[in-house]
């Protein structure tokens, strides 16, 4: 692959990955699991045409990995290393969701949430989302949608954001989200920070804004969860 196309992959990958995990969160924090899926693959390959015409053909000069030969492992010491990096995963993810949850729990005892809603309000009120989704915004992109699913669902249950906003919210965060780990590790790859941050958060504030067109012009098509 050259650089060039090394961008594009990354970005297209970056806007849909993971989807049965992540369309599982959406699903249940109130928004169509089928919807959400053709979104992030549309959006994905939206990008790819987009970057073709934007990226400079200079960036297809430069080498980003050559083919290298496989190496042949057997099979039952694979499946032990999967099942090892399993249960090392589940145990990750059991530590962060619980640590995420105890922070809200401080940061809603000590009115920090609500001074990062205020903080954050201008930068939701462009992504046209409410202020409410301001931590859970912060979530989403500092630790992703797997292991912010615990908060994420915590918070429609407690009924601190409507099922219609709880669906714009996956219509941004469906395109952009994990922006802190995600981008240092392509960063660390050698691709371009402006590629793989800025086109993202354009993307995820316009199909919001698009989806806010459709709702109020075309009311009787939509019901949260289904459309």
């Amino acid at each position: 692959l050259s650089l060039r196309d090394a961008t594009i992959l990354a970005l297209m990958c970056l806007t849909a990955h993971n989807m049965i995990v992540e369309t599982t969160v959406m699903k249940s924090a109130g928004s169509s699991a089928l919807k959400m899926v053709f979104l992030r693959l549309g959006a994905s390959i939206l990008f790819a045409f987009i970057l073709n015409l934007l990226l400079p053909q200079s960036m297809a000069e430069t080498v980003f990995s050559a083919g290298m030969g496989a190496e042949q492992k057997a099979f039952w010491p694979m499946i032990g290393g999967w099942g090892i990096a399993t249960i090392k995963l589940v145990v990750k993810v059991t530590i962060y969701v619980a640590v995420i949850m105890l922070t809200q729990s401080v940061f809603q005892e000590f009115k920090i949430i609500d001074f990062l809603s205020k903080l954050l309000s201008p930068f939701m009120k462009i992504f046209g989302l409410p202020a409410e989704a301001s931590f859970m915004w912060i979530v989403i992109n500092i630790v992703g949608y797997s292991y912010g699913a615990g908060i994420i669902k915590a918070e429609y249950e407690a009924g601190k954001m409507k099922k219609q906003d709880g669906d714009l919210f996956n219509h941004h965060a469906a395109i952009c989200h994990s922006l802190m780990e995600d981008t240092i590790l392509y960063a660390a790859l050698g691709i371009g920070i402006f590629w793989l941050t800025v086109p993202r958060l354009l993307m995820a504030a316009a199909v919001v804004w698009i989806e806010r067109f459709r709702r109020s012009h075309f009311k009787k098509s939509f019901r949260v969860g289904t459309v």
